[in-house]
């Protein structure tokens, strides 16, 4: 992105921040899906995206019915962004109120243990409501990763929102993240990391959906170098303002191979848990980019998005980088 790009995404986010937060909880609603609209007829690289990853969750999905999806799943992208934007205004009884987890005594009983807990989660409808839940509703604060954003005043927004929230962000910057985060879990802390999207040269390569894809190692090393326990959670949207999730099954350490089979065990028991909960609500996974293999190796140079993609798309969503 250049530097009038940079300008032109960080007022979109600004006015969001400013403006969204604002208005009655009805018009805001009323007014992401307008823009949600708005984009999917557009049928920008964004949606044409969505579409082709929702088309390996439901193979034998109709072209109509993948619009439908693409349509609901656009829809569900900017409900995402403007319950964030309101986050920060809420009422802490709300998030409570607003996200039933189920067998969230699994996430309970893992943190009584005292041995640390790694939550892993794709991008499924609202990952912020999911936080501020665990840190009002269990009484948790935990620690995150994200990705630098560009531009810098982006990133610096996202971080003192998540903060104000409760959230510990660290940035991503090389493999310094992970020793602050193998300390928290080794003092019995909580860190969550979204970690259906690799962003390193270092991806596990998984079966996902019938094709390979490749996702991070971070949380499965983090268990093993620690002894915290791994667990996936899975999120998606009831009618508004409520949220749903669940708190899957510890994946546990393999007790034999070496640490890279072990790795390549446990990030595949992960992506088949994302998998249960995305194959159940696709239209609530945000998965805007190219995520498989096969398709990473279809890229361009030409192949490049527009400033009003970016702004629903690369550059908007954060990454939160598992380390």
């Amino acid at each position: 992105m250049g530097k009038a790009q940079d300008k032109l995404v960080d007022g979109l986010y600004g006015l969001g921040w400013a403006g969204v937060k604002k208005l009655p909880e009805p018009a805001a609603a009323a007014l992401g899906r307008r823009i949600a609209d708005f984009a999917w007829k557009r049928r920008g690289k964004s949606v044409l995206r969505l579409e082709s990853n929702l088309a390996r969750v439901v193979p034998d999905a109709t072209p109509e019915r993948l619009r439908e999806l693409s349509h609901a799943g656009m829809r569900s992208y900017m409900r995402y962004w403007m319950e964030s934007f309101r986050l920060p205004t809420m009422a802490k009884e709300r998030f409570s109120a607003d996200v039933e987890m189920k067998d969230d005594h699994i996430l309970r009983e893992a943190l009584a243990s005292g041995r640390g807990v790694v939550v892993a989660l794709p991008h499924l409808a609202n990952w912020d409501l999911a936080g501020a839940w665990a840190v009002t509703h269990i009484g948790v604060p935990f620690t995150t990763v994200a990705e630098r954003l560009k531009p810098e005043t982006l990133y610096d927004r996202f971080v003192a929102y998540r903060e104000s929230l409760g959230m510990e962000v660290l940035p991503h910057e090389g493999g310094a993240a992970f020793g602050t985060l193998a300390r928290r879990l080794r003092s019995g802390g909580l860190v969550c990391l979204v970690a259906d999207r690799d962003l390193s040269a270092s991806g596990v390569e998984v079966d996902f959906f019938g094709s390979a894809a490749r996702m991070p190692a971070g949380p499965a090393l983090l268990a093993q170098q620690t002894g915290a326990v791994l667990l996936p959670a899975t999120l998606y949207y009831g009618d508004a303002p409520k949220m749903y999730g669940r708190i899957h099954h510890p994946v546990e350490v393999p007790g034999n191979g070496t640490r890279q089979e072990k790795t390549a065990v446990m990030t595949q028991a992960v992506a088949d848990a994302f998998a249960e909960g995305i194959a159940e609500h696709p239209q609530d996974w945000h998965m805007l980019q190219r995520l498989w293999i096969g398709d990473l190796r279809q890229t361009t140079d030409t192949d490049t998005d527009s400033a009003t993609d970016s702004a629903t798309d690369t550059a908007g969503r954060p990454e939160e980088h598992p380390a």
